[in-house]
């Protein structure tokens, strides 16, 4: 894909890997929006970045329906769309409540279907195009106190594979990116402890480079799933 002029939608593009994604999209000349839940923050975000803002929850239909309408609106259609919006709780089987399970899958699976699933719609029209999904190294083994987070990302990465498979054959490409431990706010939100200040540790641009990468192969091949890992994390 070219990415000059392309126009690219990212969810969860207020922080961390979306943010990180959508500016090295806006430094290759891509046309990008950003969607987040708090519209303050990704207000910010968006005039930061020169980016267009799409505030909303991904997990519910409506809203999902009414903001991938108004980018084709206000870009002319879509090229491609990040599924980076995502977020986990983390206890012990005996201690996760199917309100827990309930949240996490809102937002990581269900939430990303509905966003592909209208993203796609155009794709398909078209002919061409690209599906990112951001998943994790949890969609790849279960550890414990995963019950919610990691599962919700075996699911899309299931749901990744179907449409891979599916879409394929109208042109369209759909590629998996699993990062593993990635320095953000994603571990305090979740109430894990991480030192940001760990060189080890992976950074956002790290993931985003290589979702770049990916999108900006040939339209020809695709990579159809890529781990990210530090090189020694401990």
């Amino acid at each position: 894909m070219e990415l000059k002029n392309s126009r690219i939608l990212v969810t969860g593009g207020s922080s961390g890997i979306g943010r990180s994604t959508a500016a090295a999209l806006v430094a290759r000349g891509a046309r990008v929006a950003i969607n987040g839940r708090n519209p303050e923050r990704l207000a910010e975000a968006a005039a930061e970045l020169g980016c267009l803002a799409l505030p909303g929850d991904v997990s519910d239909e409506a809203t999902v329906v009414a903001m991938v309408a108004r980018f084709v609106e206000e870009f002319g259609g879509i090229d491609a769309v990040v599924n980076n919006a995502g977020f986990g709780t983390f206890a012990p089987l005996l201690e996760t409540e199917l309100s827990d399970l309930r949240r996490v899958y809102e937002t990581n699976v269900f939430g990303a279907f509905l966003v592909a699933r209208e993203v796609a719609r155009h794709l398909v029209a078209q002919r061409s195009g690209a599906i990112v999904n951001v998943a994790s190294t949890a969609a790849l083994k279960g550890f414990a106190g995963g019950t919610a987070y990691s599962s919700s990302k075996f699911a899309l990465r299931g749901m990744n594979d179907c449409w891979r498979d599916e879409l394929r054959r109208h042109d369209v490409r759909v590629l998996l990116i699993n990062p593993s431990e990635v320095v953000t706010d994603f571990y305090p939100r979740a109430g894990l402890a991480q030192d940001p200040g760990d060189a080890k540790k992976l950074r956002p641009e790290d993931i985003a480079a290589a979702i770049v990468n990916g999108l900006e192969m040939n339209d020809r091949g695709f990579i159809p799933e890529l781990a990210v890992f530090a090189t020694n994390p401990f």
